[in-house]
């Protein structure tokens, strides 16, 4: 039987929430930890490369709680998103709509590429990929490619992880080797597509937006159903939306971003722990 876990983009307010459902799911019972496969995508890909990793769920969970003396605060303002949904809407080809959103990201004025890669490094328990199968999406900020990082790509796990959470705008693109990379969210926010082959699938969702071609979760969840697997979708419930608040990537807002992932386990154990078997 063939599990993946599909772990989606939402700042830092979306690690919380992920690891608080998580560790919600596991105290009743529901272990989404013993995925075959992990996707990751921007916030998801943190939380994929931590518990692949082996990061225990209650010590990523409490993580949370804790001051966020080490996150940077920022803010995806009205301004960066008015650009990302002009660049994305000006195409109905996806990949010149998200290289229209790399030139963007390019041009942006953002903190360094070191500065950055040392809060990416600090999050992760480990510096090699992980045994379990890991796949860590990001975009081609020249070409709008969309691309796939997993243990044998050759490129570094902290580089991985660094490039789909490099939100145009807000955050530099990530360099390897001669191309820089951007956030994988810029092609979907949960890029659940990748899960195709899998029996059982659960989707953690912090965000579903889609703007101009970009896929719709809606969409990919149809076709993994299509095609045979079954799949739940966990999203922010309402108290969960509220303790998120308007900007995913104020770290005043984690410890209660993963309260309300925790409290939100209770509502959909029973749903996810029939798809999960």
């Amino acid at each position: 039987m063939s599990r993946a876990l599909v772990l989606g983009g939402g700042g830092v307010t979306g690690v919380a929430w992920e690891w608080g459902v998580l560790a919600g799911l596991a105290e009743r019972g529901v272990a989404l930890t013993a995925a075959d496969l992990v996707v990751g995508t921007s916030a998801g890909s943190v939380v994929g490369a931590q518990l692949c990793s082996g990061m225990p769920v209650r010590e990523a969970y409490e993580r949370q709680l804790r001051p966020a003396g080490g996150e940077v605060a920022a803010r995806l303002g009205l301004p960066v998103l008015a650009r990302l949904v002009w660049a994305g809407g000006l195409t109905r080809d996806p990949a010149v709509a998200r290289a229209r959103i790399g030139a963007m990201a390019v041009a942006a004025r953002t903190p360094s590429e070191a500065s950055r890669r040392a809060v990416i490094e600090a999050r992760l328990p480990a510096r090699d990929w992980p045994a379990r199968r890991l796949l860590v999406t990001a975009v081609d900020v020249a070409t709008g490619e969309f691309v796939v990082f997993d243990a044998d790509g050759g490129v570094s796990l902290v580089d991985a992880v660094g490039a789909s959470c490099a939100v145009p705008g807000v955050w530099p693109p990530v360099t390897v080797g001669a191309r820089r990379f951007m956030d994988g969210g810029m092609r979907s926010a949960a890029n659940a597509d990748l899960a195709a082959g899998a029996q059982r699938v659960v989707v953690l969702a912090p965000m579903a937006a889609a703007f101009g071609p970009m896929p719709r979760l809606s969409a990919q969840v149809a076709a993994l159903r299509a095609a045979g697997a079954r799949v739940a979708v966990v999203m922010p419930d309402a108290a969960a939306r509220a303790a998120i608040g308007r900007n995913v990537l104020d770290p005043a807002r984690r410890a209660g971003a993963a309260r309300a992932g925790w409290a939100q386990a209770s509502a959909v154990a029973d749903e996810v722990a029939e798809v999960w078997g």
